[in-house]
Order: structure tokens, then C-alpha cells, then sequence
């Protein structure tokens, strides 16, 4: 969706989606609009709820299983178990999602892993191509003026030419890059505090290759699973920037992080968006 600054001053009920890498500030902004006239939606809050609840869940049983006092009460269906998702709690999509190395460091096999990857991947594009349905609910049922879609860092992964198109068709997509001052702040914060992250499978298979062979681990079994989250996120984060660059050239507009962290009021964020799309026109 292409348009000219005036064209989206003057659109009356605007659909966007915000793409970024973790930690740009994209559920922080769409925080700032008005909850009463913009329906927030989250990409992982959905594959969460929607398209991974199951196996969520599953994961959640398979552990207190392992617990002889939980086990007897699941068994005999005296207790009830559920994941407590919100868009500011994604941890059990997290845990779920898991870090590859030693079981005995709380890590995954390789296998399971990339099953858990691919799962991902499939709910991740099933829920951005939810997106049209959601704007015309939020409308429709919920009488929202606004849609915003707080889309997953992972979706300039997803290599699926067919979401993009259709998050084009209903949104304009604004890609918030992250400026050099920033970059290492991130990758530092990444670093300290691991976390779960979904990698495309050839990217996975290449720098897992680099990572053993550097450190001399002689399987995946063996090896920490914080250590190779640290070690290859700014791997990860170097292999994104050219791919939300060329979304954002092929399909939408750029703003700064740091421009988006100045924004206070929907009439800042309204401004931010059409100052960007005048620059690129």
C-alpha cells in the first residue's frame, strides 16, 4: 500500500502494521495510541492463542508429568492446566518455542527443535494472514476506528512472498530501523538475557556448523543453550537488516527508532508516519 501524505492524513479508518526487530519499540508505540479507538493486534499474541495453544499447553503437561504429585492429578483429570497469554506476557510462547542444546541444561534436542521451529513458522504465517479478518472484526464488531498489527520480529523470516502481499493489500507497513547508536544496545541487552528466537532453517544450519566447530562442541547435545542464543543473535540480527530493508523499500516506508521513541500522542505517531512517507516518495 502506497499513498501520499495527504492520502493518509485523510484516510479515515487506518490499518498498520509495524515491523521490527525485538526491542525497536514496535508494542511500546501501538501501547501509546488510544486503546479506545485503535485495536492492538498481536502477531504473537495470536500465534499464541490460536495456532500454538495445543502444543503450548502440551509442553506445559509434558513438564509437570515429570513431578510424581502433579502427574497422579493430571492423570485422574483433578487439576486444570492453561497458559496465561496477553500481549505483555509471551513467556509460555517462549518456553515453548525453547533454546537448542544439552537436555541437561534445560535445552532441546536438534530434532525437536526444528519441529517446534516449524511450527512456529506456520502459525506465524497463519496469523499475519489472519490480519484482513481482524481489521474487519475491530470495525465491525468492536466499532474501532484504527487497526494496528504488532507484527512478530520474525516475520521478515517467514519467506513467504504471499503474506507480504496481503499485509500490503490491507496495511501500510512502516518498518522502524534501528539506528547504529542503537544496534549495540540491543544486541548487548540480547546477549545478557538469552531468549528464544525463531531462525530460518538454513540460517540455523549454518551458523550451528560455525558455532560448534568454533567452540569444539561435537553435538548439539552437549552444548549450553544460553551460549549459542548470545553468540549468534548478532549473527541473527545482522542477517534481518537487509530483509526488513528491502520489505520496507518494496512494499511500505521507513522511520527511525529513535523518532519513534519521541512519539507521546497519536497526533506525534499520525505526523511520524506521514513526514516518512513524504521523505520517500
Amino acid at each position: 500500500m502506497k499513498m501520499l501524505p495527504q492520502e493518509f492524513l485523510d484516510w479515515q479508518s487506518k490499518s498498520i502494521t509495524l515491523l521490527a526487530m525485538s526491542g525497536a519499540g514496535k508494542t511500546t508505540l501501538a501501547n501509546k495510541l488510544p486503546k479506545t479507538k485503535w485495536f492492538h493486534y498481536s502477531g504473537d499474541y495470536r500465534i499464541g492463542t490460536k495456532y500454538l495453544e495445543e502444543p503450548i499447553l502440551d509442553n506445559i503437561k509434558r513438564h509437570a508429568m515429570s513431578v510424581p504429585f502433579l502427574r497422579d492429578l493430571l492423570r485422574s483429570d483433578s487439576i486444570y492446566m492453561n497458559s496465561k497469554i496477553t500481549v505483555d506476557n509471551l513467556a509460555a510462547v517462549s518456553s515453548f518455542l525453547g533454546k537448542l542444546g544439552s537436555p541437561e541444561l534445560g535445552g532441546l534436542s536438534l530434532a525437536e527443535f526444528k519441529r517446534r521451529q516449524k511450527l512456529h513458522h506456520q502459525a506465524e504465517i497463519a496469523a499475519m494472514n489472519d490480519v484482513p479478518e481482524f481489521i474487519h472484526k475491530a470495525e465491525d464488531i468492536y466499532g474501532y476506528k484504527h487497526f494496528i498489527n504488532d507484527a512478530g520480529g520474525s516475520v521478515c523470516e517467514l519467506d513467504s512472498p504471499e503474506v507480504l502481499e496481503t499485509l500490503a493489500k490491507h496495511t501500510l507497513i512502516i518498518y522502524i530501523k534501528i539506528p547504529p547508536s542503537l544496534e549495540q544496545t540491543i544486541i548487548e541487552r540480547a546477549k545478557s538475557d538469552p531468549k528464544p528466537l525463531y531462525y530460518r532453517e538454513a540460517f540455523l544450519d549454518e551458523k550451528l556448523a560455525e558455532f560448534l566447530a568454533l567452540r569444539n562442541y561435537p553435538s548439539t547435545n552437549v552444548m549450553p543453550p544460553d551460549e549459542f542464543v548470545s553468540w549468534v543473535f548478532p549473527e541473527l540480527f545482522k542477517s534481518r537488516l537487509p530483509r526488513y530493508e528491502a520489505i520496507a523499500a518494496q512494499y511500505g516506508y521507513t522511520v527511525d527508532a529513535n523518532d519513534v521513541a519521541t512519539v507521546k500522542t497519536e497526533d506525534d505517531f499520525i505526523r511520524l508516519i506521514a513526514d516518512a512517507i513524504a521523505r520517500q516518495q
